[in-house]
Formats: structure tokens, sequence, C-alpha cells
């Protein structure tokens, strides 16, 4: 199973909410930011609803089954999805597994990727000064751990050395891109972040080698995400790269936080769109808010 040569030349935005927990307000911006981009591009544009669930010890259907209906009550609409279909189905990741395992052969082939004994606690106590804001960011890998090149190159699945694998960054090498959010944004690899993980020895494709693969394969144009996600997008860039293939463009929004300055999560309940919806809260003043905030034009920020 291949991607397409080339993406797509008409705009192609998604959705891509994971389902281990209610969406919040937080979610609610992002998606209606990237609806809203879609709409702005025009006659020809699509959405793409795909659902994030590859954790299996994490998503459950009952999240799964409350994301189309909170997205349809803030005025969204998509034009390919789980609900809809669409030519470049399966819309969940935990059906695309052969697209997955296509980038990773590809990637083994090239000699990008390793496998690795080593768990995130042991990269974790090798740091020297983690101060990443994200209790879960990745610190940098040590080079001095990594393996002789062409190591993994004869494993025939991800699972043969029952190992992480991980993609060897060129260290020193700065990864620049723009992001219509955000501007101009560069990170120095083996630095600012380390060799990844593209797939864990659990057997599941990690976050940073499922995108990839997906939004190729979807043709998607731009990512609309959070702005928490920079740093992935470096890495990302990398894998694009050794794939060969043309990367989407970026729009990377600021997040939400709370009174005490912390980004909006999960574990606030009162501010999911479940609870929000229960109380009586209008979207529509949202979407004026939100319009405002990202100098949307009155036609860009019709919930239509």
């Amino acid at each position: 199973m291949s991607a397409p040569d080339s993406p797509n030349s008409a705009y192609r935005g998604r959705l891509a909410p994971t389902p281990t927990g209610p969406l919040h307000l937080g979610h609610a911006r992002t998606f209606w930011l990237a609806a809203a981009r879609a709409r702005a591009a025009g006659p020809g544009a699509v959405l793409v609803l795909r659902l994030e669930d590859l954790d299996a010890a994490r998503c459950r259907p009952e999240y799964a089954a409350a994301i189309g209906e909170d997205l349809r009550w803030l005025g969204l609409r998509w034009q390919e999805g789980p609900d809809v279909g669409g030519p470049h189905a399966p819309y969940a990741q935990s059906e695309r597994r052969e697209f997955y395992l296509t980038a990773w052969r590809l990637l083994r082939d090239g000699g990008f990727i390793y496998p690795c004994a080593r768990s995130r606690a042991d990269v974790r106590r090798a740091a020297q000064a983690p101060h990443e804001e994200d209790e879960d960011a990745e610190p940098v890998y040590p080079p001095a751990w990594r393996p002789p090149p062409d190591t993994g190159r004869d494993a025939a699945a991800p699972t043969a050395l029952a190992a992480n694998w991980r993609f060897r960054v060129p260290d020193g090498e700065t990864v620049a891109f723009h992001d219509a959010q955000q501007g101009p944004q560069q990170f120095t690899a083996g630095r600012e972040f380390g060799d990844f993980i593209v797939w864990r020895r659990d057997d599941v494709p990690a976050y940073e080698l499922a995108v990839v693969a997906d939004d190729r394969a979807m043709g998607i144009t731009e990512v609309v995400r959070g702005a928490d996600l920079l740093k992935s997008t470096a890495r990302q860039l990398l894998v694009y790269r050794a794939l060969g293939w043309t990367p989407p463009a970026w729009c990377q929004a600021p997040l939400l936080r709370d009174e005490e300055g912390r980004r909006l999560a999960k574990r606030h309940a009162s501010l999911s769109l479940a609870a929000l919806r229960a109380s009586g809260a209008n979207p529509a003043r949202w979407a004026e808010a939100w319009a405002k905030e990202f100098n949307l034009t009155p036609t860009e920020k019709s919930s239509g």
C-alpha cells in the first residue's frame, strides 16, 4: 500500500481528535479554526475528520461516539470521515496499520531508523537538565547510545527485535519552517530534540510516523492544530524529507489556558463541550470571539 505521488492541489484540511476523553473548549477553538480555514480556501476545499485512536489503552468507544455530536453542535461540517466515508477511508487510525507499515519499511530501507532497547525512562534519567513545559515531552536522546549505521536494516517487521524504533536526527541541523499563526520557527536537531520514536516496542506506530503517513495518504495540504506541537513539526519535517514526500503547510494555534496559566486538558471537566452544552452555552458567541482573535472576515467566520 503506497501514498499518493503528490498532495492534492486543492485545499484539504483535517480535524484529528483523539478519543481519550471529552473534547473541551480548547479543542473546540482549534477545530473551529481548522474548519474556518477550509471554508476560507473557497470552492473545492475539503475538510477531513480522522480519529487518532491508536492508544488502545486510553481510547474509548464512548468518547469516539461523542466526537461527532460535539463537533456538529459547534456547527462544524466535514466532507470525509468515519461517518460519511470518502475516497481515503478508513478514517480511524486503528484501521490504518498497513499505511504505517509502508512508511516504516521505507524508513528502514533508507537507514533512517534503528531499533533501540532504551526506554523513555532511561532517556529521562540520562538527561542532565530536562526543562520542557510539557512533562510528557521526550528529552534529547544521548547520541552515544546510537547503534552503528544500518542496524536493523534486515528486520522483517517492527517487532522483530522487540524494541522501540527511533529516527536518527541530523545533529546540528536547523529545521526551519513558517507557521501561519506562529510565524517563522526553527529547531536544532540534536539540541532541542533528539532521536525520536517512530514505532513502539508494543507494536504501535508513534504519533510522528502515523500523522505523516495519514496526512500524506489523505492529501492534506494544511495542518491546523495546537502550538504545543511546534517541535513535533520539526520532527515530522525530517520524516517527510526522509520519505521524499512534500509536507503540508502549518497553522498552529496558541493554546487556551486556565486561570493558573496551565493549558486546558481533558481533566478540566467543567469546560468539556458536553458540560458546556448541558449548561446552555451558545457556540455562536465563541465563534464571534474566535473570528476576532484570528482576524477572519465575516465570510470566514460563518459556522454553516
